[in-house]
């Protein structure tokens, strides 16, 4: 795994179901942000967390100024995230800050606000197999994996997946009902890079499966932010000389 003690790791989870769901948490007692956290810690990266009911949803404008990448898992409350926070969420994005959507967080307002699509999808809650294909091997989320990883239980999201065709395409996923699914989207969005992935769901112990953590943590480096010099905009002077 590539490790940088420099990226500054915020972690976004709504926690909701934590707190009111004994299936949920069963595998994450102190929070799904809990898990995603220690692990991208372990990785080498500083991490700080923040849920749904803290002020400003935790994503002050201190936090995100000081944020190089962003991770999101919500479902149950996307509607409760205040359109000011996304605004603010969506503004760093611009500017250049990564952003890692998981699972179900292909509804959030944040993710359609970036994609410009509804990101509706298929789904069924019945845990099936999951096969996960590479089939960019040679980008650097994908980095020391085979041809495809294996998940035992997993909820189903199928095709069609209303998103814009991505810039890179990492992962498809098959599953045992017979599905498929881009899984492992990759964007650029202004100065920044946003990438979903798809497994995740909360009665269910992915978090914890290891490639699922090397994928999380492979997706945060290469999401975070690129150094560059400021870019300039508006009306510009002639490089050289011209007649008119």
């Amino acid at each position: 795994m590539t490790s940088n003690t420099n990226l500054r790791v915020t972690v976004w989870n709504e926690y909701r179901h934590e707190r009111n769901d004994e299936r949920v948490s069963k595998h994450y007692p102190e929070g799904i942000h809990a898990v995603l956290a220690d692990f991208l810690s372990k990785a080498g990266y500083s991490v700080r967390t923040a849920t749904l009911d803290e002020p400003e949803h935790g994503l002050t404008e201190e936090v995100l100024n000081n944020t190089d990448v962003l991770t999101w898992w919500g479902h149950m409350a996307h509607g409760e995230v205040s359109d000011e926070i996304v605004e603010r969420v969506h503004k760093r994005v611009l500017d250049g800050m990564g952003l890692i959507v998981l699972h179900s967080g292909h509804f959030s307002k944040i993710f359609r606000k970036l994609m410009g699509t509804t990101c509706d999808l298929k789904w069924r809650e019945s845990n099936d197999h999951e096969r996960i294909w590479v089939v960019a091997p040679d980008h650097p989320i994908a980095e020391g994996l085979g041809d495809y990883f294996e998940i035992d239980d997993e909820e189903m999201y199928g095709e069609h997946f209303d998103i814009p065709a991505p810039d890179t395409l990492v992962f498809v996923s098959w599953f045992s009902g017979g599905e498929v699914f881009r899984s492992g989207c990759c964007y650029s969005r202004g100065r920044g890079k946003i990438f979903y992935f798809r497994p995740g769901h909360e009665t269910l112990p992915t978090y914890h499966h290891p490639i699922v953590q090397q994928v999380i943590t492979q997706g945060v480096s290469w999401a975070a932010p690129t150094p560059r010099k400021p870019r300039t905009f508006g009306n510009t002077p002639a490089l050289e000389p011209y007649k008119k």
